[in-house]
This record gives C-alpha cells, sequence and structure tokens, in this order.
C-alpha cells in the first residue's frame, strides 16, 4: 500500500511534500502503469475491513470479524528504481561522514543484527573508530 507520508502509520497521515516526491518519480509511474492492478488491489484490501478478512481467511480459514484489531499498521519502506521496479536487495551505499541504509526489506528484522554488524564495520573503517568503540557499536 503507498503511504502518502514516510512515517504516517495511520491511513489519514499525510506530507504534501513527501506525496508530491513519490508522484513525481519517473519510477513511481513505470511501476503504477505495469502494476496497477496490484496497486488497486491492495488499496480495496486496505480500506475494507471484510475484503482484508477474506485475504486473510486464505491462510487461517478460522479468522473472524473479531480478531481483527483496528491498531494501524507499520511503514515498511521499499525502494523502486528508475525503471519501475522494486529492489529486492539490501542497498547501504557510504558517502563522506554518512552511511546510508536505503532498502532493508523484508527479512530486514530477521536480519538486523547480521545488517548492523555490516554497517559497525563500515562505520569502523570510515570513521577511523577505535577498536575500543567498535565493540560498543558491533
Amino acid at each position: 500500500m503507498l503511504a502518502t507520508k514516510r512515517e504516517g502509520y495511520r491511513k489519514r497521515d499525510f506530507s504534501f511534500s513527501e506525496f508530491l516526491r513519490t508522484i513525481t518519480y519517473p519510477g513511481f509511474w513505470k511501476m503504477g502503469i505495469r502494476e496497477w492492478k496490484t496497486g488497486v488491489w491492495e488499496i480495496n484490501r486496505s480500506l475494507r475491513k471484510g475484503v482484508f478478512l477474506e485475504s486473510l481467511q486464505q491462510l487461517v480459514p478460522e479468522l473472524t470479524m473479531s480478531n481483527l484489531d483496528g491498531t494501524g499498521s507499520g511503514v515498511r519502506a521499499q525502494a523502486v528504481d528508475n525503471a519501475g521496479n522494486l529492489v529486492d536487495d539490501f542497498r547501504i551505499e557510504e558517502s563522506h561522514g554518512a552511511i546510508h541504509v536505503l532498502n532493508a526489506p523484508s527479512p530486514g528484522a530477521t536480519s538486523s543484527l547480521v545488517i548492523g554488524e555490516y554497517i559497525a564495520d563500515l562505520a569502523g573503517r570510515n570513521f577511523s573508530l577505535s577498536a575500543a568503540t567498535q565493540t560498543m557499536v558491533g
């Protein structure tokens, strides 16, 4: 589901500048043209609790409406390249004085310790951290 704000955890969260950046990105339009049916399905499923329940029941038939709690959702960043393809792999880039984690798709959470160790090693090399500091970071 397209988020209209980087850290928008509620459906009504909206940032005009962030949304404008998304819809003016050429990769967004290329992906949208190719995957419009999936996009419409995701919006429908997100906005209609009954449709969401039906899709869940394909995995767990015993679920009922009483099992659902409308407490919100998380935000998972997913990079899209200029050609409109989802970037399926981790993307970590270095620049002067910074390390950028640009994409950490699923299983980002299960790989978080390994990713953290990798980033700590990069920081140790790039920022001349002492061995003691690297031990505390990594």
